[in-house]
């Protein structure tokens, strides 16, 4: 029997804020190259769960591994609900601007902040503001930006949630078409179970908080997946069973 490498291991995590318990043992895999998206009520805790993974938040109890390793701060790519882009840098330095930080040359940061320029979608932006992309190109470069960092795995927090039903539909196709490009591995929180679906190899449905993972949902659909993926019969019942799920007719 094959046995799949680890490239995530969260183990037990356990954090309260106060007197308020957030997290309660939460424990989950992630396997090299796979996309997992993270379900749950509002306010249960997926992105106190993303800061700690990322390292901005220490849990109670608990611990995140990645390789088997203890996993440091320069392991995840983090990009959160809001493109936080500078209005007054242009689109390239905006997206090179994780590297200055971290010391390395503007020069060199452009030179390879400019090479994905293309396969993102942006070519001929480089030198445009902020305020001239579409809210889609926005949330593209706010992602050149985290994966130009070249980390190991990429935490997405809710990264199309402000827009449109068609432009999102178009970033999901597009993140879908990319990521399988690249081989990223992905963690996504999202609250939008049909994009749960489209993108996911697996999807973990956390309870209320304090939160543990309720159930696993595996996608079984082929990849490449385009939009005509949502009228198959698998689709619709993988949909099904993660909205019974977050409605309350599985036990949580």
């Amino acid at each position: 029997m094959k046995i799949t490498p680890l490239k995530i291991t969260v183990e037990g995590l356990e954090l309260a804020f106060g007197d308020l318990p957030v997290l309660d043992g939460v424990s989950f895999d992630v396997a090299p190259g796979e996309f997992v998206s993270i379900l749950g009520p509002s306010g249960c805790g997926k992105s106190t769960l993303f800061g700690v993974l990322a390292g901005l938040v220490e849990p109670d109890r608990g611990r995140v591994l990645v390789d088997g390793a203890p996993a440091g701060r320069e392991t995840f790519g983090y990009m959160p609900q809001k493109d936080l882009l500078f209005p007054w840098r242009t689109v390239l330095d905006n997206t090179t601007l994780g590297l200055e930080v971290a010391g390395m040359r503007r020069r060199e940061a452009r030179d390879r902040a400019r090479d994905l320029f293309g396969p993102f979608g942006l070519a001929g932006f480089e030198r445009s503001r902020p305020a001239e992309l579409s809210g889609g190109m926005r949330q593209r470069a706010a992602l050149l930006r985290t994966v130009v960092q070249d980390r190991e795995v990429l935490l997405l927090d809710e990264p199309f949630g402000a827009l449109d039903s068609l432009t999102r539909t178009a970033m999901q196709e597009w993140l879908e078409e990319v990521r399988g490009r690249f081989g990223w591995t992905v963690l996504l929180i999202t609250h939008d179970i049909r994009e749960a679906v489209f993108l996911s190899d697996r999807v973990l449905v956390l309870s209320p908080r304090p939160a543990h993972v309720a159930r696993e949902v595996r996608i079984d659909l082929p990849r490449p997946r385009e939009v005509g993926v949502l009228t198959d019969p698998a689709f619709a019942a993988a949909e099904a069973e993660l909205l019974d799920t977050l409605r309350g007719g599985t036990r949580l």
